[in-house]
């Protein structure tokens, strides 16, 4: 073993200096991790391009490989370079992997025609996807290592040092996982660019970048005081042996001539002493119980997922505007929350109440709770299904009459749709029908015209605005060129000009387009929240403005410029897409049953593990609790693409059945559990050996005694 450097007598109130580096770097790596992770699943649904199951599905691969890597670093730390420099080595691979993930995601590397759009999107997925692996080894290679090595900095007589920096470790964490939540999706909210304004996805990305190179700066920089623990061999890799062994002793001994023996693992024991096979045995043990454990983590992590994509079609007002990727941060305020209230009521209560709670009962309710979670989730999503637009399927087209003028219709659409009155400075909803022409026969007041609309495509919208000008109805034909909600809770508005005159409209001082008479601009985008814009219309006599409505979330408007009223401009609004109307404070109680789910399942799972193996065995259980949740992610990849459902709430509910199934199954398992104590066999074990070398000194005394005679 290493001692330590200068700073061995180095000490703050009784605690190693040292260990403030280690929290430090915590904080900074976490924050790191948990603001790149916020912003992920959107990233790739909004830059990228991909759909929500591709997003979902390369979400969950990449938090799958996150859980898997920390086996990788606990084995190459324990076993070749030790922990202090594997956390170097693979924090500047993490580092460097942060970098690529925000260089690939600048907008502007490859619009060289810079018209908004990359146009090398193979470029930037590669980019992306190669950051991705980085980050993956080196957060999950780090993992197992940092607060393992904050453990060592301690002296043995300094166990309630020891355990008061286990806390501030855990602070650190949640404190960098709260404040990334709220700080990387403000920061993607922004608009940055070189040619053309984006959401700023590099800003969002670089920061958490920027506090990775922190940590590893300021964990380098207490290098001196650190005392290094030199690698001492992996138990994972000797119960990985043990079990191997016997597994291959066992097939060589499969005929019938050999003796069974009480175990399986007893095999091994022609190579391994009876302690580390009864360590393994317990091991063991408590891994069966894990199989079933990984469906909760299926569950769990598609917060930043299918959680975070409901969000966006979800009403964010909360006074200010909440981005959809901040309602993860609602898990980390209840969690710290309802971790103390769990401590120090519930439990109480329900020891008071005679009920024996024990932890695999404790765990069975957290898989109930995150299963509650997801029916919550479904319910929201039917809600949030109820009021979306419907829009063309294959083999359809929508179309809707929008009356500009003062007068009512009646149109008669042939052949098969029914005659519809549009009152004045009305519009009617879309109408579904399925032909590439359409004849309309309109009646306003005494004239009567018919207009036949040729050549409209399959699964477009459109719009048939009309007016009567004097003796004539004069139309127009409008492509409504949105087939899908507005991306990220934003607003799309265009103009249309009802006016004689041709007019120039502004919106806040920027141009929006020269309109002709009964002509309509393009789309454009606005933010979503309660906001209101200056509308200004100019015409060669006259110019007016006015104040605009508020908006909301994800909605679509088409606004009428009629005329000017001393200075007043008259619009009408007709909406097109209606704004998000179901609130993101729904999503609160299936946060609330998750959040509950984790405490008494996660914080549960590690204590029972922890108690039931030898403490020489804490590193395996580690690696197969986080093996778990690495499987967990696999299982959403499966699940969600093999499912094929085509509505989400039924998906929700699929996982919700499934963890339900799950759950009693661990529940038949958990009554067939037998508890142990591990220092009770360990004790045993060490009382055999005080036994067996007492015997071996007897032995050798009485040799040495007849050797004189």
């Amino acid at each position: 073993m290493a001692g330590r450097g200068k700073g061995k007598s180095s000490l703050c109130s009784g605690f190693p200096l040292s260990i403030f580096f280690i929290v430090v770097n915590e904080f900074c790596e976490r924050f790191s991790y948990y603001g790149m992770r916020a912003v992920l699943v959107l990233y790739f649904k909004f830059f990228l391009h991909w759909d929500d199951n591709l997003a979902t599905a390369i979400y969950h691969t990449f938090v799958a490989l996150c859980y898997l890597t920390p086996i990788l670093g606990a084995i190459i730390a324990d076993s070749w370079l030790g922990k202090f420099m594997t956390i170097v080595s693979l924090s500047i691979v993490y580092t460097i992997g942060q970098a690529v993930l925000s260089v690939g995601s600048i907008n502007d590397l490859s619009d060289h025609n810079q018209d908004g759009s990359p146009d090398n999107v193979q470029l930037h997925i590669a980019l992306s996807m190669i950051g991705l692996i980085l980050i993956a080894l080196g957060t999950g290679g780090i993992k197992p290592c940092v607060s393992a090595f904050g453990g060592d900095q301690f002296e043995d007589d300094q166990e309630k040092q020891r355990s008061t920096f286990f806390s501030l470790f855990y602070i650190a964490i949640n404190a960098g996982s709260l404040i990334s939540t709220i700080v990387t999706p403000s920061l993607r909210a922004t608009e940055c660019g070189i040619h053309t304004k984006q959401r700023c996805y590099p800003l969002a990305f670089g920061v958490p970048a920027v506090l990775m190179a922190v940590a590893l700066i300021v964990f380098v920089a207490g290098s001196r005081m650190y005392k290094k623990v030199k690698p001492q061999g992996n138990v994972m890799l000797q119960v990985c042996k043990c079990v191997g062994f016997a597994i291959k002793n066992r097939f060589r001994h499969r005929s019938k001539e050999f003796p069974k023996r009480e175990h399986w693992l007893d095999w091994a024991s022609e190579k391994y002493d009876k302690r580390l096979i009864a360590q393994t045995k317990m091991v063991l043990k408590v891994l069966f119980l894990y199989i079933p454990l990984p469906m909760f983590w299926a569950l769990f992590d598609q917060q930043g997922s299918r959680w975070t994509l409901q969000a966006t079609a979800m009403n964010g007002d909360f006074g200010i505007a909440v981005q959809p990727d901040q309602m993860q941060i609602v898990n980390p305020i209840l969690i710290v929350i309802m971790v103390p209230v769990v401590d120090s009521l519930i439990y109480p209560l329900i020891k008071k109440c005679k009920i024996n709670f024990t932890p695999l009962k404790k765990m069975t309710v957290g898989m109930f709770l995150a299963s509650m979670a997801f029916v919550a989730a479904a319910l929201v999503q039917v809600q949030i299904d109820k009021t979306s637009p419907v829009f063309p399927a294959a083999g359809q087209t929508q179309i809707r009459l929008m009356n500009l003028g003062n007068v009512p219709a009646t149109v008669q659409l042939q052949p098969q749709l029914p005659s519809v009155h549009v009152a004045p400075k009305e519009a009617t909803d879309y109408m579904i029908f399925k032909a590439s022409e359409l004849q309309l026969n309109i009646t306003s007041g005494s004239l009567n015209e018919t207009h036949i609309l040729e050549g409209l495509l399959e699964g477009k919208r459109y719009t048939f605005a009309f007016q009567l000008f004097g003796t004539d109805i004069v139309p127009s034909l409008i492509l409504d060129n949105v087939t899908s909600k507005p991306e990220e809770g934003q607003n799309l508005i265009r103009f249309i000009n009802s006016d004689v005159s041709t007019v120039y409209i502004t919106l806040d001082g920027k141009t929006v387009e020269v309109l002709p008479p009964l002509s309509a601009s393009n789309y454009t985008t606005i933010p979503g929240g309660h906001s209101r814009y200056a509308i200004k219309s100019e015409t060669l006599s006259s110019t007016c403005s006015v104040l605009s409505k508020k908006f909301g979330f994800g909605s679509a408007y088409t606004i009428s410029i009629d005329d000017c009223t001393q200075g007043i401009l008259n619009i009408t609004y007709f909406e097109d897409i209606p704004p998000s109307s179901v609130h993101m404070a729904w999503q609160i109680p299936q946060y609330f049953l998750l959040t509950c789910g984790e405490v008494v399942f996660s914080v549960t799972g590690l204590e029972f593990s922890y108690s039931q193996a030898p403490s020489n065995m804490k590193s395996v259980l580690q690696a197969g609790w986080l093996l778990t949740v690495a499987v967990g992610n696999i299982i959403v990849l499966i699940v969600a693409g093999a499912s094929k459902l085509s509505k989400q709430w039924a998906e929700y509910v699929l996982f919700a059945a499934l963890l339900f199934v799950v759950c009693v199954i661990f529940a038949v398992m958990a009554t067939f559990y037998t508890y142990v104590d591990p220092n009770e066999i360990e004790a045993q074990f060490d009382e055999e050996e005080k036994k067996a070398k007492k015997d071996q000194d007897d032995r050798e005394k009485e040799a040495e005694a007849d050797s004189k005679m």
